[in-house]
């Protein structure tokens, strides 16, 4: 298993932008898949994007695509979800994760992080 730390969360006015960061420890981080989730008061954990373990497939929520990116740097051991015009319902707690399987539907988690918050004004 991997480690995660999770950076980057804020209060950002609607229309705004935000980065986040997510850091792995451990030598194998390369081998997993990488992805972002996020869980708003009250409602479920909902699947917000991953990437594949070499970075050359993504997988978006319906609710995110064209706004967010998620890259990954394998020899820093970092993910990051790059987001755009931030909604007021993108206000959430951002987990990063990492798992065996990730397609369009979502990913297999095998280790989580600890969750940054993101909020966004309207």
């Amino acid at each position: 298993q991997v480690q995660l730390v999770e950076s980057g969360g804020g209060l950002v006015q609607a229309g705004g932008s935000l980065r986040l960061s997510c850091a792995a420890s451990g030598r194998t981080f390369s081998r997993y898949n990488m992805g972002w989730f996020r869980q708003a008061p009250g409602k479920e954990r909902e699947f917000v994007a991953a990437i594949s373990w070499s970075g050359t497939s993504r997988y978006y929520a319906d609710s995110v695509k064209g706004r967010f990116t998620i890259s990954r740097d394998n020899a820093g051991n970092t993910v990051y979800l790059q987001m755009n015009s931030l909604k007021p319902d993108d206000t959430a707690v951002y987990y990063c994760a990492a798992g065996p399987v990730a397609g369009a539907k979502g990913m297999d988690v095998s280790s989580w992080g600890q969750g940054t918050q993101v909020t966004v004004s309207s």
